[in-house]
């Protein structure tokens, strides 16, 4: 169901040969580039009546309107399983908890005297969040989305998930109640690159933002690369990632049943396990069968995800090597299941989240640690993070300056605009002192 790669007994190689040798799934965004194109301009020129248009076509269903109705939106709520509801209100109240501390202050140097630089965080002004609405629903997207952009203090905030047929045109209810928990009163029934579009360009009934955030099909990552300019976007989300660094102390019933967890989102889901354990890789495989077949999702999702060539068991000399391999893979969520977790964890450079031990499983991030499950996904992690607070947030530097503090540092201004062959850079200097530079102190 799953294969191996070996890379035990010679030495690792570096940096790009070493990814080059781990699997990944193929995720062509430059080729849904071209497709997605054609759409994009389409909502620019015809707004909501293409939005309706492009329903019908990759929904199938005719909707009267874009925008959600309050209506829909309190009635969803009220109709929502009691458990779930409490579920998602823990939900929000433990990213509330994480994310409120991730909030930034002003701050002002004193560079010398009479000369300061304040750095001030100002938030985005209007954001577009997407909630995916394909083979799954997921509240927990609107949790991970609005609470950041809440804490961050965006005043207008808007969501898009995809109208679904079977519930009259409006994206599916769970959607629209979790949008009511957190006081999301502006939502659309638009989908893929359509709603990106929708919100790049602004339309009849919605109003252009400055950012689009969330995670969606290759489709949104398509539109989210055309419009990166434009606004700006958290990342390109590629399918969905688990990795885990296991040694034999890990149990490998644990093991199979997180790897499937991440396996039952999309075919092209990526589920690798690095150990210098075979009895582990034994076993874990052994373990995948039977809780593969016991669980849904099989034919369609988990099996082509494990049996993928982005998925695999690798085999390494050691922890130590292990630790190469994570760190060359990039996962968007790394299990650490290994004596003194901990420890090792902590030598992780990249990752988009690290799950420690047994009993932080990546489905407790996907809903209740706290943290944020929008994720760096296909190796970006080595240069990227998840979402947060930060991400909706701008820093602006104010330089304040007195003459005196201005004419102390004048000289050297002017020395580098000569350097590099600006002249009136140096003359808007000079121009404050009487065409004459002072003389340092």
């Amino acid at each position: 169901m799953i294969s191996r790669i070996d890379l035990r007994g010679d030495a690792l190689p570096e940096g790009p040969a070493l990814r080059d040798l781990l699997p990944r799934a193929e995720f062509d965004v430059q080729a849904a580039l071209e497709k997605v194109r054609p759409i994009c301009e389409d909502v620019h020129h015809r707004g909501d009546a293409a939005l309706i248009d492009f329903a019908e076509r990759f929904d199938g269903v005719r909707l009267d309107q874009v925008q959600v109705p309050a209506a829909a939106l309190t009635r969803a709520l009220e109709e929502l399983d009691p458990a779930v509801r409490a579920a998602l209100e823990e939900s929000i109240r433990r990213a509330r908890t994480v994310h409120r501390e991730q909030r930034r202050s002003t701050h002002t140097t004193q560079v010398v005297p009479g000369g300061s630089v304040t750095e001030k965080w100002v938030p985005v002004e209007r954001v577009g969040l997407y909630a995916p609405g394909g083979r799954s629903v997921y509240p927990s997207s609107v949790v991970m989305n609005v609470v950041p952009a809440q804490e961050a203090g965006v005043e207008s905030i808007a969501l898009a998930s995809p109208a679904q047929a079977e519930f009259n045109g409006l994206p599916h209810p769970t959607i629209l109640a979790a949008c009511a928990l957190l006081g999301v009163d502006e939502v659309y029934a638009a989908g893929g690159a359509t709603a990106v579009a929708m919100f790049a360009y602004g339309t009849q009934s919605c109003p252009p933002a400055n950012m689009v955030t969330g995670p969606g099909n290759i489709w949104v990552a398509a539109a989210k690369r055309y419009f990166t300019g434009r606004i700006g976007i958290d990342a390109e989300a590629g399918p969905t990632e688990i990795a885990v660094l296991a040694d034999d102390t890990a149990d490998p019933v644990h093991v199979a049943s997180d790897l499937i967890s991440q396996a039952e989102h999309d075919p092209l889901a990526a589920a690798v396990l690095v150990t210098d354990s075979v009895e582990l890789a034994d076993a874990v495989e052994k373990e995948l069968e039977p809780q593969v077949a016991a669980t849904r999702h099989v034919d369609d999702r988990i099996v082509p995800a494990l049996s993928g060539k982005q998925s695999a068991i690798v085999l390494v000399d050691g922890v130590d090597e292990g630790l190469r391999v994570v760190d060359a893979y990039g996962a968007e969520h790394l299990e650490i299941q290994t004596a003194d977790a901990a420890a090792v964890a902590d030598r992780v450079r990249n990752a988009g989240a690290i799950f420690i031990g047994p009993w932080a499983p990546v489905s407790l991030g996907d809903y209740a640690a706290g943290s944020n499950h929008v994720l760096p996904t296909g190796g970006c992690a080595c240069h990227s993070s998840g979402l947060s607070v930060q991400s909706f947030l701008r820093g602006i530097h104010i330089v304040d300056y007195t003459k005196d503090a201005l004419a102390e540092v004048a000289h050297h201004v002017v020395t580098l605009a000569e350097a590099e062959d600006l002249p009136a850079h140096g003359a808007a200097i000079k121009a404050r002192f009487g065409w004459k530079v002072p003389e340092s102190k």
